[in-house]
């Protein structure tokens, strides 16, 4: 009876508009005073500071940082700049530079909402000016978005790596494949829907701009590169590789490319605190909602009743990924991922399936929840800047999203394409 007040006070604070953090907190603790009125008050704190007492989550401010200064400093732009050099004479071309520019973003950032925000601020005037409909600048942007949270590094990995007890670094390795793979599958959609729509191509530049275009940005280009071979050669942690980030985008930004100001570090610093305090007190909430599921037993629950049905793993990973793209479209993705974690862990090792493996099937599945309405954060964002509502995009959305769902389940039966670089590296 416990567990189905539990989620009856979640779901009712989040049709009242409560934002989702506090859904999680005051449900969770509802359920203590009502279901565990005899457990001391101390417990539930020490559950709150243990949830977020980590030190692989340092990581988060550290990559969130990083990205910030990245946009400040001019290195998103250099990073657009390429794309555009190296596929801009592609039928749709902006729109290929679009996601290509995310790819290349991904691997410094970590973060889905900002390579949204720092991409699609750049890319979708250009688009419209360049005669592509918003609807469909909105869509590619949206979508290309999820590469940001498979393409190392990644904060959602980091989540995984930590409430798992997985290798962050053999995470971060597993989802380079599967992140390029996504990556062209985006591409290829947006090709053939320009083709379609007989969208412009830009024209082709000479040697030498591409040239000077991958000098001026190979700063920007190195980053990714200097993180996993950091962490693969054992030089730093992931935490450590977030802190290089952080001080190779400030370095880079103020002295090289001479964008940043110091001006403007007050403004980056305070969006980094306000978007890493949301995070961990998000991971802290979720944190004892998923304690509380381990007191009810609820992984246990789950593991027998899918085994009741099935012990097949084709069938138990496609009833799970049914089941993530489903949450996906109502819930945070932070949140999803702590609480869903270690429901699914037990299972899947009963099963004999790779945990790291899982682990990027998670993340990439609860990655398209983030482009996917009702909740589809990085839709919001891209909607707002060519001020459209989510409804009108939806047509558009759904090449991309169909896409992003065959990569899935790619990577979803096929694990060789998931485990090939941790297994070559570890």
């Amino acid at each position: 009876m416990g567990i189905f007040l539990l989620f009856a006070l979640f779901f009712i604070a989040i049709l009242l508009g409560i934002p989702l953090a506090f859904s999680l907190g005051i449900s969770s603790l509802i359920y203590l005073i009502v279901e565990v009125n005899t457990m001391p008050w101390g417990v539930i704190a020490q559950r709150l500071f243990e949830g977020a007492n980590s030190f692989p989550l340092m990581a988060i401010p550290f990559f969130i940082l990083a990205g910030a200064l990245m946009n400040y400093g001019g290195l998103a732009k250099k990073l657009v700049d390429i794309a555009h050099f190296l596929v801009g004479f592609i039928r749709g071309g902006l729109a290929i530079v679009n996601i290509v520019g995310s790819m290349f973003f991904a691997g410094i950032s970590g973060s889905s909402v900002a390579d949204t925000a720092a991409i699609g601020s750049l890319l979708i005037p250009a688009m419209t000016e360049r005669g592509y409909k918003k609807e469909f600048s909105v869509a590619v942007t949206a979508s290309s978005s999820t590469i940001g949270v498979i393409i190392p590094p990644s904060i959602p990995m980091v989540l995984v790596g930590v409430i798992g007890g997985l290798s962050i670094g053999q995470l971060f390795l597993a989802g380079a494949i599967p992140g390029i793979l996504l990556g062209f599958a985006l591409m290829l959609v947006s090709y053939l829907i320009s083709k379609k729509e007989n969208y412009p191509k830009e024209q082709v530049p000479s040697f030498r701009k591409i040239v000077r275009s991958v000098k001026e940005g190979i700063f920007a280009l190195i980053m990714p590169l200097m993180i996993l071979g950091g962490i693969i050669g054992g030089i730093f942690t992931p935490t450590e590789a977030g802190a290089v980030a952080a001080l190779y985008s400030f370095i880079i930004g103020f002295f090289v490319y001479k964008k940043l100001k110091l001006a403007d570090l007050p403004r980056i610093l305070y969006d980094t605190l306000t978007n890493t305090a949301a995070i961990m007190f998000l991971v802290a909430v979720a944190s004892l909602f998923g304690w509380i599921l381990s007191y009810e037993r609820i992984p246990q629950i789950i593991a027998n009743a899918m085994l009741s049905i099935t012990e097949n793993q084709i069938l138990i990973l496609l009833l799970i990924n049914i089941f993530l793209l489903m949450i996906g479209c109502v819930m945070d993705m932070t949140a999803s991922l702590i609480i869903l974690t270690p429901m699914f862990m037990p299972l899947i090792k009963t099963l004999g399936i790779d945990p790291i493996h899982f682990g990027v099937i998670m993340v990439l599945n609860l990655s398209i929840g983030l482009f996917t309405p009702p909740l589809g954060v990085c839709l919001i964002v891209p909607c707002q800047l060519a001020e459209r509502k989510i409804s009108d995009v939806l047509k558009d959305i759904l090449p991309f999203f169909i896409a992003c769902v065959v990569v899935l389940f790619l990577i979803t039966y096929l694990p060789g394409l998931v485990t090939f670089l941790p297994n070559l590296f570890y």
